[in-house]
């Protein structure tokens, strides 16, 4: 099984390809599954479906993301990406190599499961977002999917150590754009002009205090800012000033106050002068793992580690589990090699972790 699932990582490393035009890695996987007994569909571009028809009323479904980065690859291996600036650089290789070897195992056992099993290849995760699409394009509806799971390899966890959390597990994530117009002055005239740095770093405090002081410090949210330009020369009041942050939740409605209050607060200034524009892009929901699930998952292995705090990174796996009730998981690498890194990469090993839990997952009865 090792080897195997060895080859299947490191075939589709040298082949990573970007967002939603993955033909090479779609190929690949095509031909991995064509001796299995299952049916096999693309119900977007540069996707793969695997159905196991047990010949039950419902099914269960395992997802993997298969896009790559636009990252140089730094690794010295040699089965490093052949494709010059592209790099799976974030264990997409690895997420797909564990399902294709799933996919192997329950051809060997499919027929006796109580519910079909559904295997997920969706392009574009990083992005523009390949979720939404699949689940629009009828296939939850079409297989009768009722639960889902996926993997996501995790630095910072111990080799082999797989780990979840009810509710909470990974943000909604908006990238926050704010140009702040005011007018130039000379220095020593400024008082003719409108200060747009000054503006923009008393409105950056604003936001700050607004995130730290009018929420429960038992709310996991996120507003963060990690570019302020404004000026020209340091004797001409700044006419602009530009912000660049991050707003990240978990809960609609705080995700929603936030966003609120970035309008709300920009009012004293624009009454003082100042114009503001906004450009917030509405991102990916949050990862919510069902606690119900969860508490399923972790009574038939009480060895996965119950993590104490979300993450505020973000997953468009979150689209899936607005259809169906869904669990994601962490799968420790023990390397602590940052993911997007241009030096990522991981022992194959641990995946074997990741096909024994997923093998489980497909022989429980969620449906009793």
């Amino acid at each position: 099984m090792l080897e195997r699932i060895r080859t299947f990582r490191r075939d589709l490393h040298q082949i990573p390809e970007l967002e939603l035009n993955l033909p090479k890695t779609q190929a690949y996987i095509q031909e991995a599954l064509r001796e299995l007994p299952c049916t096999v569909s693309s119900p977007i571009p540069s996707s793969v479906v695997a159905f196991f028809d047990a010949g039950r009323a419902d099914s269960i479904a395992f997802r993997s993301d298969m896009d790559a980065l636009p990252v140089t690859e730094a690794t010295g291996r040699s089965f490093a990406s052949r494709h010059e600036g592209c790099m799976h650089a974030c264990g997409h290789d690895g997420h797909m190599a564990m399902l294709l070897e799933l996919a192997h195992q329950l051809s060997t056992y499919y027929k006796e499961l109580p519910h079909n099993v559904v295997l997920i290849f969706q392009p574009g995760e990083e992005t523009p977002g390949g979720a939404e699409p699949m689940c629009k394009s009828g296939i939850f509806e079409q297989y009768r999917i009722r639960r889902i799971f996926g993997f996501h390899v995790w630095p910072m966890l111990d080799k082999g150590v797989i780990a979840t959390r009810k509710n909470e597990f990974m943000a909604r994530s908006s990238e926050v754009n704010i140009d702040i117009t005011g007018k130039s002055a000379h220095a020593a005239k400024y008082k003719e002009g409108i200060d747009a740095m000054e503006i923009a770093a008393h409105y950056l405090l604003d936001l700050y205090k607004m995130e730290k002081e009018e929420l429960s410090p038992e709310t996991y949210r996120l507003l963060r800012f990690g570019l302020l330009k404004s000026g020209t020369v340091r004797n001409v009041v700044a006419n602009h000033a530009r912000l660049e942050g991050t707003l990240r939740a978990f809960q609609d409605e705080t995700y929603q106050y936030m966003k609120q209050r970035l309008f709300e607060l920009a009012k004293t200034y624009e009454e003082q002068g100042a114009g503001f524009t906004f450009d917030i892009n509405s991102g990916y929901p949050a990862v919510m793992n069902d606690a119900a699930l969860v508490d399923q998952v972790c009574s038939m292995d009480p060895d996965i580690v119950l993590l104490k705090e979300p993450e505020m990174i973000s997953e468009d796996f979150a689209h899936y589990q607005r259809k169906v009730p869904g669990v994601f998981f962490f799968l420790g690498t023990g390397t602590g090699i940052a993911l997007h890194a241009h030096d990522f990469d991981f022992d194959e090993e641990v995946l074997l972790s990741g096909v024994a839990q997923y093998c489980k997952l497909s022989k429980m009865n969620f449906f009793e």
